[in-house]
């Protein structure tokens, strides 16, 4: 990935069911050429605070992995913190403390308690930099909307990282 310049797409909702509809509309656009997305999930947030991703077609980011393993990867980039609670495997400890720590210092995703309140819904979406304004415009419905860049560096480290821990899983699953 280190040939393209990605951004973290981030749409915030009041209700669930606006971030579902345009969690479709976005994948409409790209179905009909509009733009690429490199992943994409849907995240609530319920009063007590639990997130669950309930829709992931995380598309290129889990290639030659499972499902979980392409959403991890936007959660992650999204906020390192939601990972640990998401993360499966012993393997990914290390990168989210690193993760946490770039986090913690604002130079990594963005602020939960601001995009994912508790009671809420967000549209997290990873794109080449030529499509982060058609995305964020895409996103119609939400109630704010942040574009941000992501290091190429962060995302190799956790798709790796995140690979390795559903590897991991999967291998003792079998065992």
């Amino acid at each position: 990935m280190a040939e393209q310049n990605l951004f973290l797409v981030v749409g915030a909702y009041g209700e669930p069911e606006a971030a579902d509809e345009d969690y479709k509309a976005l994948k409409s656009g790209e179905s009909a050429g509009d733009y690429d997305i490199v992943g994409a999930v849907v995240m609530n947030r319920d009063k007590d605070g639990k997130v669950r991703v309930t829709e992931h077609e995380t598309g290129k980011v889990s290639k030659g992995a499972g499902v979980g393993a392409g959403a991890g990867v936007v959660v992650g980039l999204f906020a390192p913190p939601l990972l640990a609670a998401t993360a499966i495997g012993a393997g990914i400890g290390a990168v989210i403390g690193a993760l946490r720590k770039r986090h913690d210092e604002k130079a990594l995703g963005v602020d939960v308690d601001e995009y994912l309140p508790p009671g809420s819904s967000a549209v997290v979406a990873i794109v080449d930099d030529k499509w982060a304004d058609k995305v964020e415009s895409a996103l119609v419905k939400a109630d704010k909307r942040i574009s941000k860049a992501i290091d190429s560096g962060d995302y190799d480290e956790l798709q790796r990282a995140v690979e390795k821990s559903e590897t991991e899983v999967k291998d003792a699953a079998q065992s």
